[in-house]
């Protein structure tokens, strides 16, 4: 298990907040918890979403 880190915040009568290690993945809900489990699924979809390499495309792992 992988843990990220989201920016959260109350604005009006929602709840948003983005994931901060993983660009794109954001979200928007009524209470803060299902925020946090909003965020989670697009944290997996994003995770799981298969590439498809094109022509003189390569696929690395970098270290950090």
């Amino acid at each position: 298990m992988m843990q990220y880190k989201a920016l959260i915040k109350k604005s009006g009568n929602w709840w948003i907040g983005w994931l901060i290690d993983l660009p794109g993945v954001n979200a928007q809900e009524r209470s803060k918890g299902e925020l946090i489990a909003s965020l989670r699924i697009g944290a997996e979809d994003m995770l799981n979403t298969p590439v498809e390499l094109k022509d003189e495309e390569e696929l690395v792992k970098i270290e950090v």
